[in-house]
């Protein structure tokens, strides 16, 4: 319909859409107003006023759109090579940014985060007595840290046992 003859205006139109599109898009978003109101209503003598309220709104924004004139833009657009051609560039660089963040998120981070994750684990891949000096095996009892951990499994146990006594368990 825009890149023929216009049937309402009586003119050749071969770069700018037509009146009927426009008024076929307004009477479209008006019909889905008009509807959504109407689900909106019944919604309401249901006695859900949340879900009315809600679609009262979303069937708000046709109408919304063609009163500020984005029907009348976006006609303009649809028929417009040059527009569409933008939209495929915005596409392009969109797909561009997923995939380069992808990528990212599998190699852990920029190239700035990945050098400071190396140097830190470099700094702590060194033990810190590593540097203290080293005074024989003898000097450390092995017996002292295998005493330690017996103590807290008992104490567990025993709070374990506490809380199925209680429970009559």
């Amino acid at each position: 319909m825009g890149l023929g003859r216009c049937r309402m205006e009586g003119t050749n139109c071969p770069t700018e859409p037509c009146l009927e599109d426009r008024m076929i898009a307004e009477t479209v978003c008006s019909a889905v107003s008009a509807a959504g109101l109407g689900i909106a209503a019944v919604t309401a003598y249901r006695k859900r006023f949340l879900a009315a309220a809600r679609l009262a709104a979303y069937s708000l924004v046709p109408i919304g759109l063609v009163m500020t004139g984005v029907v009348e833009w976006l006609s303009d657009t649809a028929f417009s090579v040059t527009a569409w051609a933008g939209f495929g560039v915005l596409g392009a660089s969109w797909l561009l940014f997923s995939a380069t963040r992808a990528v990212e998120r599998r190699r852990g981070g920029t190239r700035k985060e990945r050098r400071a994750a190396a140097r830190s684990a470099q700094r702590e891949a060194v033990a810190p007595a590593a540097s203290a000096p080293s005074l024989g095996p003898a000097a450390r009892p092995a017996s002292r840290p295998a005493a330690a951990p017996r103590s807290d499994s008992a104490d567990d146990f025993s709070d374990i046992e506490a809380i199925l006594k209680k429970h009559g368990i």
